[in-house]
C-alpha cells in the first residue's frame, strides 16, 4: 500500500523559512512524480511544486518561484519542499500526493494526483 507522509510544518515570522518533507512508502519503482499542494481557508487547492523521483524534473507556481525549491532524496523515499522568504499569503495546510508525472498542460497538472497524505499546517505571521 502507497502510503504518503508529510512533516515540517509549523509558525514562522515573515521573511523567514521552513523546510517541509514528504516520505514515501510502497512504492515498488522510482517512475512518479511526487506534487506539493496547499490549501488555506476558504480557498481553493492551489499546486505548489512537483518533482520526477526517477529523473528530477521539477515544477513550481509562479507564486513561489524563486522562494520554494523542490528536491528528492531516492535513498531515504523522501522530498523536500525548502520554503523560503515566507509570507503571510503561503500560510495553508500543505500536502502532498503522487502522480505519474509532473506534465502541466493548459495550466493544469496532466496527470492525476492520488495517494494524498494527511497535511502539515504552515503559518506565517506577519
Amino acid at each position: 500500500e502507497v502510503q504518503l507522509v508529510e512533516s515540517g510544518g509549523g509558525l514562522v515570522q515573515a521573511g523567514g523559512s521552513l523546510r517541509l518533507s514528504c516520505t514515501a512508502s510502497g512504492f515498488t519503482s522510482d517512475d512518479y512524480a511526487i506534487g506539493w499542494f496547499r490549501q488555506a481557508p476558504g480557498k481553493e487547492r492551489e499546486g505548489v511544486s512537483c518533482i520526477s523521483v526517477s529523473d528530477g524534473t521539477t515544477y513550481y507556481a509562479d507564486s513561489v518561484k524563486g522562494r520554494f525549491t523542490i528536491s528528492r532524496d531516492n535513498a531515504k523515499n523522501t522530498v523536500y519542499l525548502q520554503m523560503n522568504s515566507l509570507k503571510p499569503e503561503d500560510t495553508a495546510v500543505y500536502y502532498c500526493a503522487a502522480a505519474q508525472g509532473c506534465t502541466v498542460y493548459s495550466g493544469s497538472y496532466y496527470y492525476p494526483f492520488g495517494h494524498w497524505g494527511q497535511g502539515t499546517q504552515v503559518t506565517v505571521s506577519a
